[in-house]
């Protein structure tokens, strides 16, 4: 069978870690592996997916505790309806609300699954035949939609992008995640809902439709005025105007390069915030005319 990935070591921290320990490697994680900042990487994305995944399970308290208990197999317990740390007991064991007695049992890997079920056994089989059909007649059960929750990147946003996801069972399902989607959104598939989440981007803010890029300009243009260029979501660069005596801070306005509208509507806009440097180190004409200028 397929080695099962351990999430603690793809964020490459201890299972006793906090959430803000998680969070921040993560960070740091999805910034070095972000595929935007590593075009054309193949492994960089397939990294960037797994490290996505891997967040997406310890982020969530809930999700986490059932992941510590069933490892690989927590989404199958999560549907089979069963609470982060329902009966456990020393040494192992879980017991049914009837109040019956304690049914002890160890920790089952996918290989015990195997031999025990046969090939293609999972746990939420078990748990269906165990509880799914409990003082009823034998009839098909209802489905019930998995939740889980996709992350993209901003640049998938832009362009559009599709994730694959494993159900119960080892159904694999895909999730077409249109471009412009608003982070939050639920794309449902047959058996899924999927909760659309973004990754932290090194370079871009959203707001909306509208996207903010901070924009590194020299002191000489931005008081004569003149051309610099900034990154675009959709790759390479854009060339514009800033004026003369422009202000730090200011946001210059360069329509239609923001995220497209998700019901076809006009794109938004990217706002390039200006960011004045000085000229270091400064050369003595500089630093005369510097001295020469009044304190206030």
């Amino acid at each position: 069978m397929a080695k099962t990935t351990d999430y603690y070591d793809v964020l490459g921290v201890p299972r006793t870690a906090t959430q803000k320990e998680i969070t921040s490697a993560f960070r740091k994680l999805a910034r070095k592996h972000h595929p935007d900042l590593n075009a054309g990487d193949k492994d960089a994305e397939a990294r960037f997916k797994e490290i996505s995944e891997a967040h997406d399970v310890l982020s969530d308290t809930k999700k986490r505790k059932l992941y510590d208990e069933f490892g690989s197999n927590w989404a199958a317990a999560q549907q089979a309806g069963v609470e982060p740390g329902a009966g456990r007991r020393p040494g192992g064991g879980f017991r049914t609300q009837q109040g019956g007695p304690e049914v002890q049992y160890r920790t089952v890997s996918p290989e015990d699954m195997e031999d025990l079920f046969g090939e293609g056994g999972s746990f939420g089989d078990i748990f269906g035949s165990i509880f799914g059909n409990a003082g009823r007649t034998r009839t098909r059960p209802v489905p019930v939609d998995v939740e889980a929750p996709i992350t993209v990147s901003l640049g998938e946003i832009y362009r559009g992008t599709s994730r694959t996801v494993e159900l119960p069972g080892g159904r694999r399902v895909e999730v077409k995640v249109p471009a412009g989607v608003k982070e939050g959104t639920v794309l449902r598939v047959p058996g899924l809902r999927a909760t659309v989440q973004v990754a932290p981007d090194p370079v871009f803010r959203r707001e909306g439709k509208d996207v903010h890029v901070v924009v590194p300009v020299p002191l000489h243009t931005a008081l004569r005025g003149g051309e610099v260029s900034a990154p675009t979501l959709k790759g390479g660069q854009v060339q514009f105007k800033v004026p003369a005596e422009t202000q730090n801070g200011t946001k210059i306005r360069l329509r239609g390069l923001g995220l497209p509208d998700p019901k076809s509507g006009p794109a938004g806009d990217m706002y390039a915030e200006v960011k004045v440097q000085l000229p270091l180190p400064m050369d003595e004409r500089t630093r005369k005319w510097a001295s020469e200028q009044p304190l206030s």
